[in-house]
């Protein structure tokens, strides 16, 4: 298991990233906007971890920015804990047989969601390529909210 990111959301991204960059001194690793999804990520890191942050997609900050207006308070500007597996259906099956609900199963043999005791949502992401879709992933549903 590697450490990927900590998402939070910004009702403004201008603010968040005067903050983040210019006040905190993080610096964009990369930017990814979405028009479909109607969303911008921005993904920072620290100084001294760039280079890594770069060629390894960690450890960053990801800075999710929704396009439409929505207010968040203190439970949902937070988004999750992202953890890279080297087999997401063998980590999730760990998980199951330990006791733990999948939130949102790796139907697509790339993402999953789970969330803990207290519930932070915590994102499960297949390294590498996505596995090819198999039962009985693919037809289970989501359980709660993620």
């Amino acid at each position: 298991m590697r450490y990927l990111h900590t998402m939070i959301r910004a009702a403004n991204l201008e603010q968040a990233l005067h903050f983040f960059v210019d006040q905190l001194g993080l610096v964009e690793a990369y930017r990814y906007d979405n028009e479909a999804g109607r969303f911008t990520l921005v993904f920072l890191s620290a100084p001294a971890d760039l280079d890594h942050a770069k060629t390894q997609q960690a450890p960053l900050v990801e800075i999710t920015y929704n396009w439409d207006s929505e207010t968040y308070d203190s439970g949902r500007n937070f988004g999750h804990l992202a953890y890279q597996v080297d087999d997401i259906y063998h980590t999730c099956q760990q998980l199951i047989d330990r006791g733990v609900t999948l939130n949102r199963p790796p139907r697509d043999g790339r993402m999953a969601f789970i969330k803990s005791p207290d519930g932070i949502s915590i994102e499960l992401l297949q390294a590498g390529a996505a596995l090819a879709e198999a039962e009985p992933w693919a037809s289970m549903p989501n359980q709660g909210s993620w």
